[in-house]
């Protein structure tokens, strides 16, 4: 949507955090796909879609570099240009069997989900999906986390939507310079490098080591009060916030989604109306739904743990990568009354965001990355401190076209890293939507499941006093069940 787009501000170099990502990508279980399934009001013209990813791959440099390894890690991963880019193996086109409904690109969005990206090429693919109901198309846009956070993604991306259906097409950009560099390079490199590095963090060492005394010895109880403030924040930040709950405790590698439509006007008025922000009002809704899919099971419990995402990116941080943290918080799903749930909801996310450990996986990724794939992957499979991730990103407030399309939906699909349920807040073009993928393992009832999660927002739509206001089911049938009276004395609602 921009008329440029500054490829100086990528970093060619993988942080810490993205080779931990990129490196989870060997396993499915720690694959770090993320995915955006968006509803085209019609099919584009495939030229006119092929062309513009062409167009856009050569003014984002991510969309044609690879990452290149270090055979031993002497040097920090590389994103190079790919000389053998293929747009054709990242731009596809299928068509949807009959009858062509919003389920059934969920359920082939699963597929390229969960299937591996080829880490030898650029970690991205989108899938044009033709054929759906009442002639309208969807797209599935794969990624790496490896490659951006879903803010970083949403800027990458500009490139590839319009303002109006018939925008000029943005000027031609020169093709990048494709860049040989193998692994034996790269570690050569950093071994040559590796003298100047060693001065430098000397220097670097000294000269903290200096400040440190310095302020040892005219503020010693400030200095040993810190260190201790920043141990025992980061024991609140890693630990499970609450206990596990017993219904979500198994794994497997079998996922589905559901995903619910709200007018964003409509959650923003429920959200002012108790005093709190949309996404306030988008976790109750969530916990309201999870209460009611473990009281239907005869299992309640009055929290669980659950993990928010929170963006760290400033505007001098590159436009690719990950500068994320998790806040760990024990979600309310006991709590009946939505208002209260929103105000314990507020009131854990305001003090977590103000820890001063909160980037603290920042900090440790770079040892982290070093330890071998074995070591990692057990490493993950233990420390994991949620059952259920709930991401909420913004992306564009008007209208937008692609090859001429409107964009009418964007439906999230995340990763499982070890949890239960990832569920994404999209808000777009006016609307907010709720993808919840879920573990298949975890979640057994998926029909209960479903109206659990449109019964759970019902609720908290419910609050606004208009009785119209409801989730609109997307991926299974409606309507959904009438939202149930709130009584803050009751211990719980079931859903049959």
């Amino acid at each position: 949507m921009s008329d440029s787009f500054d490829a100086s501000a990528f970093s060619d170099e993988l942080s810490a955090v993205d080779q931990l990502l990129h490196r989870g990508e060997a396993n499915p279980r720690t694959r770090s796909g993320v995915m955006a399934v968006e509803l085209l009001d019609t099919a584009p013209d495939w030229e006119r879609y092929r062309a513009t990813f062409d167009n856009a791959s050569r003014r984002v440099p991510r969309l044609r570099q690879k990452v290149v390894m270090p055979t031993l890690p002497t040097a920090a991963a590389r994103w190079v240009v790919d000389p053998d880019f293929d747009l054709d193996f990242h731009v596809r086109r299928v068509r949807a069997p009959e009858p062509g409904t919003l389920r059934q690109v969920f359920d082939m969005a699963e597929l390229v989900q969960q299937s591996p990206l080829d880490i030898t090429r650029p970690l991205w693919s989108a899938t044009l999906v033709e054929g759906l109901e009442d002639g309208r198309a969807a797209q599935i846009l794969h990624l790496s986390h490896a490659v951006a956070d879903g803010v970083g993604i949403v800027a990458m991306f500009t490139e590839i939507y319009d303002l109006e259906p018939e925008a000029a097409p943005r000027p031609p950009a020169p093709l990048p310079i494709p860049q040989d560099l193998t692994p034996n390079d790269l570690m050569r490199a950093g071994i040559n490098a590796l003298p100047g590095s060693i001065v430098s963090g000397v220097r670097g060492a000294l000269l903290g080591a200096i400040g440190t005394v310095g302020k040892a010895v005219s503020r010693p109880g400030s200095v040993v009060s810190g260190v201790l403030d920043y141990a025992g924040s980061s024991r609140r930040i890693v630990r499970q916030a609450a206990p596990p709950s017993p219904l979500l405790r198994r794994r497997s590698l079998s996922t589905r989604t559901e995903a619910i439509d709200i007018p964003l006007s409509d959650l923003h008025r429920v959200a002012k109306t108790a005093g709190g922000s949309i996404n306030d009002a988008y976790l109750a809704g969530l916990c309201g739904a999870l209460r009611r899919y473990h009281d239907a099971l005869g299992v309640p419990v009055q929290t669980l743990p659950m993990a928010v995402p929170v963006n760290l990116r400033a505007d001098s941080d590159p436009a690719g990568g990950n500068r994320f943290a998790g806040v760990n918080i024990a979600a309310p799903i006991g709590t009946v009354d939505p208002v209260a749930r929103m105000q314990k909801i507020r009131a854990q996310m305001t003090q977590r965001r103000e820890e001063a450990a909160l980037d603290v996986l920042g900090v440790v990724a770079p040892v982290l990355s070093l330890l071998p794939d074995p070591v990692l992957e057990q490493m993950t499979g233990s420390v994991i401190a949620s059952d259920i991730q709930a991401s909420n990103v913004p992306v564009y407030p008007g209208d937008t076209y692609i090859a001429g399309s409107q964009v009418l939906r964007q439906y999230g699909i995340g990763p499982l890293p070890g949890v239960a349920m990832m569920v994404v807040l999209v808000s777009r073009s006016g609307y907010c939507t709720i993808s919840a993928r879920y573990d298949r393992a975890a979640i057994t009832d998926e029909a209960l499941f479903a109206r659990c999660l449109a019964a759970g927002f019902d609720e908290v739509l419910a609050l606004a006093g208009d009785p119209n206001l409801r989730a609109q089911p997307v991926s299974f049938a409606g309507p959904a069940p009438a939202p149930e009276p709130t009584d803050p004395t009751d211990n719980g609602s079931a859903v049959s």
